[in-house]
Protein backbone atom coordinates (compact mmCIF):
# COMPACT_ATOMS: atom_id res chain seq x y z
CA UNK A 1 0.00 0.00 0.00
CA UNK A 2 1.49 3.37 -0.93
CA UNK A 3 1.87 6.37 1.37
CA UNK A 4 -1.18 8.20 0.05
CA UNK A 5 -3.39 5.17 0.59
CA UNK A 6 -2.13 4.68 4.11
CA UNK A 7 -2.81 8.33 4.91
CA UNK A 8 -6.32 8.15 3.51
CA UNK A 9 -7.15 5.01 5.44
CA UNK A 10 -5.89 6.56 8.67
CA UNK A 11 -8.87 8.92 8.67
CA UNK A 12 -12.15 7.38 9.82
CA UNK A 13 -15.09 7.45 7.46
CA UNK A 14 -18.14 8.99 9.11
CA UNK A 15 -21.37 8.44 7.24
CA UNK A 16 -24.89 8.00 8.56
CA UNK A 17 -23.47 6.13 11.57
CA UNK A 18 -22.08 9.46 12.81
CA UNK A 19 -25.57 10.32 14.09
CA UNK A 20 -25.16 7.68 16.81
CA UNK A 21 -21.54 8.45 17.68
CA UNK A 22 -21.11 10.01 21.12
CA UNK A 23 -17.55 9.17 22.13
CA UNK A 24 -14.85 8.87 19.47
CA UNK A 25 -14.33 12.16 17.67
CA UNK A 26 -17.35 13.79 19.34
CA UNK A 27 -17.36 16.79 21.66
CA UNK A 28 -20.29 15.69 23.84
CA UNK A 29 -18.12 15.16 26.88
CA UNK A 30 -16.91 18.75 26.80
CA UNK A 31 -20.40 20.28 26.59
CA UNK A 32 -22.20 17.91 28.95
CA UNK A 33 -21.81 20.17 32.00
CA UNK A 34 -23.12 23.42 30.44
CA UNK A 35 -26.06 21.56 28.81
CA UNK A 36 -26.97 19.99 32.15
CA UNK A 37 -26.70 23.30 34.03
CA UNK A 38 -28.85 25.16 31.51
CA UNK A 39 -31.44 22.36 31.61
CA UNK A 40 -31.50 22.58 35.39
CA UNK A 41 -31.89 26.35 35.22
CA UNK A 42 -34.74 25.99 32.71
CA UNK A 43 -36.51 23.55 35.02
CA UNK A 44 -36.18 26.07 37.84
CA UNK A 45 -37.68 28.83 35.65
CA UNK A 46 -40.60 26.59 34.63
CA UNK A 47 -41.19 25.70 38.30
CA UNK A 48 -41.30 29.39 39.26
CA UNK A 49 -43.66 30.19 36.40
CA UNK A 50 -45.97 27.27 37.23
CA UNK A 51 -46.09 27.22 41.03
CA UNK A 52 -44.70 30.46 42.44
CA UNK A 53 -45.51 33.46 40.22
CA UNK A 54 -48.27 34.21 37.79
CA UNK A 55 -45.65 34.47 35.06
CA UNK A 56 -41.93 35.04 34.74
CA UNK A 57 -42.00 34.95 30.95
CA UNK A 58 -40.44 37.54 28.65
CA UNK A 59 -41.57 38.48 25.14
CA UNK A 60 -40.35 35.91 22.62
CA UNK A 61 -39.36 38.74 20.27
CA UNK A 62 -36.06 39.18 22.15
CA UNK A 63 -34.80 35.80 20.90
CA UNK A 64 -34.15 36.84 17.26
CA UNK A 65 -32.08 39.84 18.37
CA UNK A 66 -29.87 37.74 20.62
CA UNK A 67 -29.70 34.93 18.07
CA UNK A 68 -28.10 37.23 15.51
CA UNK A 69 -25.31 38.17 17.92
CA UNK A 70 -24.71 34.57 19.00
CA UNK A 71 -24.73 33.33 15.41
CA UNK A 72 -22.21 35.93 14.24
CA UNK A 73 -19.82 35.14 17.08
CA UNK A 74 -20.02 31.38 16.51
CA UNK A 75 -19.52 31.76 12.75
CA UNK A 76 -16.44 33.90 13.32
CA UNK A 77 -15.03 31.46 15.89
CA UNK A 78 -15.60 28.33 13.82
CA UNK A 79 -14.43 29.87 10.56
CA UNK A 80 -11.25 31.14 12.20
CA UNK A 81 -10.60 27.81 13.91
CA UNK A 82 -11.16 25.79 10.75
CA UNK A 83 -8.87 28.13 8.80
CA UNK A 84 -6.17 27.41 11.38
CA UNK A 85 -6.78 23.66 10.97
CA UNK A 86 -6.75 23.88 7.18
CA UNK A 87 -3.65 26.10 7.08
CA UNK A 88 -1.88 23.67 9.40
CA UNK A 89 -2.77 20.73 7.16
CA UNK A 90 -1.63 22.64 4.07
CA UNK A 91 1.61 23.46 5.89
CA UNK A 92 2.23 19.75 6.50
CA UNK A 93 1.46 18.98 2.84
CA UNK A 94 3.81 21.71 1.62
CA UNK A 95 6.59 20.51 3.90
CA UNK A 96 6.24 16.87 2.75
CA UNK A 97 6.16 17.98 -0.90
CA UNK A 98 9.39 19.94 -0.45
CA UNK A 99 11.04 16.96 1.25
CA UNK A 100 9.98 14.73 -1.64
CA UNK A 101 11.32 17.18 -4.21
CA UNK A 102 14.65 17.52 -2.41
CA UNK A 103 15.06 13.75 -2.00
CA UNK A 104 14.17 13.11 -5.64
CA UNK A 105 16.59 15.72 -6.99
CA UNK A 106 19.44 14.71 -4.69
CA UNK A 107 19.10 10.98 -5.40
CA UNK A 108 18.93 11.39 -9.20
CA UNK A 109 21.43 14.22 -9.79
CA UNK A 110 24.25 13.51 -7.35
CA UNK A 111 26.84 12.30 -9.83
CA UNK A 112 29.44 13.87 -12.11
CA UNK A 113 29.30 13.72 -15.89
CA UNK A 114 33.12 13.39 -15.98
CA UNK A 115 33.88 11.55 -12.73
CA UNK A 116 31.07 9.05 -12.78
CA UNK A 117 28.94 7.89 -9.83
CA UNK A 118 29.59 9.25 -6.34
CA UNK A 119 32.48 7.87 -4.33
CA UNK A 120 31.85 6.02 -1.04
CA UNK A 121 32.48 9.19 0.98
CA UNK A 122 30.15 11.16 -1.29
CA UNK A 123 27.47 8.47 -1.00
CA UNK A 124 27.76 8.72 2.77
CA UNK A 125 27.21 12.48 2.49
CA UNK A 126 24.16 11.95 0.24
CA UNK A 127 22.64 9.36 2.55
CA UNK A 128 23.18 11.52 5.62
CA UNK A 129 21.38 14.41 3.91
CA UNK A 130 18.45 12.23 2.84
CA UNK A 131 18.14 10.91 6.39
CA UNK A 132 18.13 14.48 7.69
CA UNK A 133 15.31 15.28 5.27
CA UNK A 134 13.45 12.27 6.68
CA UNK A 135 14.02 13.64 10.18
CA UNK A 136 12.71 17.15 9.48
CA UNK A 137 8.97 16.20 9.56
CA UNK A 138 9.61 14.44 12.90
CA UNK A 139 11.37 17.53 14.20
CA UNK A 140 8.53 19.80 13.08
CA UNK A 141 5.92 17.53 14.66
CA UNK A 142 7.73 17.38 17.99
CA UNK A 143 8.49 21.10 17.95
CA UNK A 144 4.82 21.96 17.43
CA UNK A 145 3.91 19.64 20.32
CA UNK A 146 6.73 20.93 22.55
CA UNK A 147 8.09 17.38 22.85
CA UNK A 148 11.73 18.20 23.36
CA UNK A 149 12.73 14.73 24.54
CA UNK A 150 11.87 12.81 21.38
CA UNK A 151 15.32 13.24 19.81
CA UNK A 152 17.46 12.57 22.87
CA UNK A 153 17.10 10.18 25.78
CA UNK A 154 15.76 11.97 28.84
CA UNK A 155 15.33 10.41 32.28
CA UNK A 156 15.99 6.95 30.89
CA UNK A 157 12.74 6.82 28.90
CA UNK A 158 13.25 4.85 25.69
CA UNK A 159 11.28 3.39 22.83
CA UNK A 160 8.05 5.41 22.57
CA UNK A 161 6.91 8.76 21.20
CA UNK A 162 4.96 9.48 24.39
CA UNK A 163 5.04 7.72 27.74
CA UNK A 164 2.11 6.83 30.00
CA UNK A 165 2.01 10.32 31.51
CA UNK A 166 1.76 11.98 28.11
CA UNK A 167 5.33 13.25 28.37
CA UNK A 168 7.51 13.27 25.26
CA UNK A 169 9.86 10.31 25.30
CA UNK A 170 12.84 9.19 23.29
CA UNK A 171 12.04 7.85 19.82
CA UNK A 172 14.96 5.73 18.52
CA UNK A 173 13.64 5.66 14.93
CA UNK A 174 13.65 9.44 14.83
CA UNK A 175 16.93 9.83 16.71
CA UNK A 176 18.62 7.40 14.31
CA UNK A 177 17.94 9.78 11.42
CA UNK A 178 19.81 12.70 13.00
CA UNK A 179 23.48 13.42 12.20
CA UNK A 180 25.99 11.76 14.48
CA UNK A 181 27.17 14.11 17.21
CA UNK A 182 24.35 16.61 16.68
CA UNK A 183 24.05 19.06 19.56
CA UNK A 184 20.61 20.55 19.95
CA UNK A 185 20.03 24.10 21.14
CA UNK A 186 16.29 23.99 21.78
CA UNK A 187 16.87 25.01 25.39
CA UNK A 188 18.41 28.22 24.02
CA UNK A 189 15.50 28.94 21.69
CA UNK A 190 16.79 27.42 18.42
CA UNK A 191 14.20 25.10 16.88
CA UNK A 192 15.60 21.76 15.73
CA UNK A 193 13.80 21.91 12.32
CA UNK A 194 15.58 25.17 11.53
CA UNK A 195 18.86 23.74 12.77
CA UNK A 196 18.60 20.71 10.48
CA UNK A 197 18.15 22.87 7.38
CA UNK A 198 21.74 24.11 7.80
CA UNK A 199 22.99 20.60 7.01
CA UNK A 200 20.84 20.40 3.87
CA UNK A 201 21.96 23.84 2.70
CA UNK A 202 25.58 22.86 3.25
CA UNK A 203 25.10 19.73 1.16
CA UNK A 204 23.59 21.76 -1.70
CA UNK A 205 26.69 23.98 -1.71
CA UNK A 206 29.01 20.96 -1.71
CA UNK A 207 27.01 19.40 -4.54
CA UNK A 208 27.41 22.56 -6.60
CA UNK A 209 31.17 22.58 -5.98
CA UNK A 210 31.38 18.89 -7.00
CA UNK A 211 29.65 19.66 -10.27
CA UNK A 212 26.50 17.74 -9.41
CA UNK A 213 24.15 20.72 -9.54
CA UNK A 214 24.54 23.72 -11.87
CA UNK A 215 23.95 27.12 -10.29
CA UNK A 216 20.27 27.28 -11.39
CA UNK A 217 19.69 23.74 -10.07
CA UNK A 218 21.28 24.58 -6.73
CA UNK A 219 19.10 27.69 -6.55
CA UNK A 220 16.01 25.55 -7.14
CA UNK A 221 17.05 23.23 -4.32
CA UNK A 222 17.51 26.18 -2.00
CA UNK A 223 14.12 27.52 -3.08
CA UNK A 224 12.55 24.20 -2.04
CA UNK A 225 14.37 24.44 1.28
CA UNK A 226 13.12 28.00 1.75
CA UNK A 227 9.55 26.89 0.97
CA UNK A 228 9.90 24.11 3.55
CA UNK A 229 11.02 26.64 6.17
CA UNK A 230 8.14 28.93 5.22
CA UNK A 231 5.63 26.11 5.77
CA UNK A 232 7.25 25.34 9.13
CA UNK A 233 7.04 29.01 10.09
CA UNK A 234 3.34 29.21 9.20
CA UNK A 235 2.57 26.14 11.31
CA UNK A 236 4.61 27.62 14.16
CA UNK A 237 2.59 30.83 13.87
CA UNK A 238 -0.64 28.86 14.27
CA UNK A 239 0.76 27.12 17.35
CA UNK A 240 2.11 30.26 19.01
CA UNK A 241 -0.82 32.58 18.21
CA UNK A 242 -3.91 31.47 20.16
CA UNK A 243 -7.33 33.01 19.80
CA UNK A 244 -7.57 36.36 21.62
CA UNK A 245 -8.59 35.83 25.24
CA UNK A 246 -11.05 38.73 25.14
CA UNK A 247 -12.95 37.08 22.29
CA UNK A 248 -13.07 33.70 24.06
CA UNK A 249 -14.31 35.23 27.32
CA UNK A 250 -16.97 37.33 25.63
CA UNK A 251 -18.17 34.41 23.55
CA UNK A 252 -18.61 32.23 26.64
CA UNK A 253 -20.48 35.02 28.38
CA UNK A 254 -22.77 35.65 25.40
CA UNK A 255 -23.59 31.92 25.14
CA UNK A 256 -24.34 31.72 28.86
CA UNK A 257 -26.49 34.87 28.70
CA UNK A 258 -28.45 33.57 25.72
CA UNK A 259 -28.98 30.22 27.44
CA UNK A 260 -30.28 31.97 30.56
CA UNK A 261 -32.66 34.28 28.69
CA UNK A 262 -34.06 31.54 26.44
CA UNK A 263 -36.13 29.78 29.16
CA UNK A 264 -37.91 33.03 30.06
CA UNK A 265 -38.88 33.56 26.41
CA UNK A 266 -40.25 30.02 26.02
CA UNK A 267 -41.86 29.21 29.34
CA UNK A 268 -45.25 30.85 28.69
CA UNK A 269 -45.80 29.09 25.36
CA UNK A 270 -44.19 25.72 26.05
CA UNK A 271 -44.36 25.12 29.78
CA UNK A 272 -42.39 22.03 30.76
CA UNK A 273 -41.57 21.39 27.10
CA UNK A 274 -39.20 24.33 27.37
CA UNK A 275 -36.68 22.07 29.15
CA UNK A 276 -35.93 19.71 26.21
CA UNK A 277 -36.16 22.56 23.68
CA UNK A 278 -33.68 24.73 25.58
CA UNK A 279 -31.42 21.71 26.11
CA UNK A 280 -31.44 21.04 22.36
CA UNK A 281 -30.58 24.64 21.51
CA UNK A 282 -27.81 24.78 24.11
CA UNK A 283 -26.46 21.43 22.92
CA UNK A 284 -26.23 22.82 19.38
CA UNK A 285 -24.63 26.15 20.28
CA UNK A 286 -22.11 24.83 22.79
CA UNK A 287 -21.32 21.97 20.40
CA UNK A 288 -20.40 24.44 17.66
CA UNK A 289 -18.28 26.38 20.13
CA UNK A 290 -16.61 23.17 21.32
CA UNK A 291 -15.68 22.17 17.77
CA UNK A 292 -14.01 25.54 17.27
CA UNK A 293 -12.11 25.07 20.52
CA UNK A 294 -10.69 21.74 19.32
CA UNK A 295 -9.73 22.94 15.86
CA UNK A 296 -7.87 26.09 16.92
CA UNK A 297 -4.79 24.04 17.94
CA UNK A 298 -4.68 21.26 15.31
CA UNK A 299 -1.29 19.73 16.13
CA UNK A 300 -2.12 17.70 19.23
CA UNK A 301 -3.41 14.19 19.88
CA UNK A 302 -7.18 14.80 19.80
CA UNK A 303 -9.16 12.74 17.33
CA UNK A 304 -10.13 15.90 15.47
CA UNK A 305 -6.54 17.13 15.17
CA UNK A 306 -4.32 16.68 12.11
CA UNK A 307 -3.03 13.11 11.95
CA UNK A 308 0.58 14.23 12.42
CA UNK A 309 1.95 10.81 13.33
CA UNK A 310 0.38 9.16 10.27
CA UNK A 311 1.62 11.86 7.90
CA UNK A 312 5.15 11.81 9.28
CA UNK A 313 5.23 8.00 9.28
CA UNK A 314 4.04 7.85 5.67
CA UNK A 315 6.70 10.34 4.62
CA UNK A 316 9.43 8.26 6.28
CA UNK A 317 8.13 5.05 4.68
CA UNK A 318 8.19 6.62 1.22
CA UNK A 319 11.73 7.94 1.56
CA UNK A 320 12.90 4.65 3.10
CA UNK A 321 11.86 2.91 -0.13
CA UNK A 322 13.67 5.53 -2.23
CA UNK A 323 16.79 5.27 -0.06
CA UNK A 324 16.86 1.47 -0.31
CA UNK A 325 16.51 1.64 -4.10
CA UNK A 326 19.22 4.31 -4.29
CA UNK A 327 21.66 2.17 -2.28
CA UNK A 328 21.15 -0.80 -4.61
CA UNK A 329 21.44 1.55 -7.57
CA UNK A 330 24.80 2.86 -6.35
CA UNK A 331 26.16 -0.66 -5.88
CA UNK A 332 25.19 -1.57 -9.42
CA UNK A 333 26.69 1.61 -10.85
CA UNK A 334 29.96 0.98 -8.98
CA UNK A 335 30.14 -2.50 -10.46
CA UNK A 336 29.48 -1.18 -13.97
CA UNK A 337 32.05 1.57 -13.51
CA UNK A 338 34.67 -0.91 -12.28
CA UNK A 339 34.01 -3.21 -15.24
CA UNK A 340 34.47 -0.38 -17.75
CA UNK A 341 37.06 1.92 -16.13
CA UNK A 342 38.87 -0.13 -13.51
CA UNK A 343 39.62 0.94 -9.95
CA UNK A 344 39.00 4.51 -8.88
CA UNK A 345 41.69 6.83 -7.61
CA UNK A 346 41.79 7.14 -3.85
CA UNK A 347 40.38 10.65 -4.01
CA UNK A 348 37.71 9.61 -6.51
CA UNK A 349 39.08 12.08 -9.08
CA UNK A 350 39.38 9.65 -11.96
CA UNK A 351 38.13 11.46 -15.06
CA UNK A 352 36.57 9.96 -18.15
CA UNK A 353 38.72 10.71 -21.20
CA UNK A 354 37.99 10.13 -24.81
CA UNK A 355 34.47 8.92 -24.10
CA UNK A 356 30.99 10.36 -23.89
CA UNK A 357 29.84 12.01 -20.71
CA UNK A 358 28.79 9.68 -17.92
CA UNK A 359 25.03 9.39 -17.49
CA UNK A 360 23.40 7.30 -14.79
CA UNK A 361 20.32 5.23 -15.69
CA UNK A 362 16.99 5.86 -14.05
CA UNK A 363 16.12 4.53 -10.63
CA UNK A 364 13.46 1.81 -10.15
CA UNK A 365 14.37 -0.04 -13.36
CA UNK A 366 15.27 -3.72 -13.39
CA UNK A 367 17.12 -3.39 -16.69
CA UNK A 368 20.14 -1.67 -15.17
CA UNK A 369 20.75 -4.71 -12.97
CA UNK A 370 21.16 -6.78 -16.12
CA UNK A 371 23.94 -4.53 -17.39
CA UNK A 372 26.63 -6.71 -15.87
CA UNK A 373 25.35 -9.94 -17.44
Amino acid sequence: MNGAARTLTSYPRVESRGVFRFIKGAIHGEILVPVFLHSLFTAFVVYLDTYVFDTVGLPSTIIPSLSIVVGLMLVFRNQTSYNRFWDGRNGMSTMNTCVRNLVRTISTNSYSATRGPPTPSEREDIERTIRILMAIPYAVKNHLRAEWGAAWALNGILGHDVDERGTAAYNPDYAGLLPAGLQGHEDEGLGLPFQLTFFVDGFIKRGEMRGWFPAPGASQLQAQLNTLLDAYGRMETIKLTPMPVAHLIHQKQVLALFGCVLPFAMVDEMGWWAIPIVSLVIFTLYGIEGIGSQLEDPFGYDRNDIKMDALVGDSKTEIDVVLTEWRDHCKTMDQIWHAKHGERCLDGAQVIKGEEKYMEPDLFLKSKRMALT
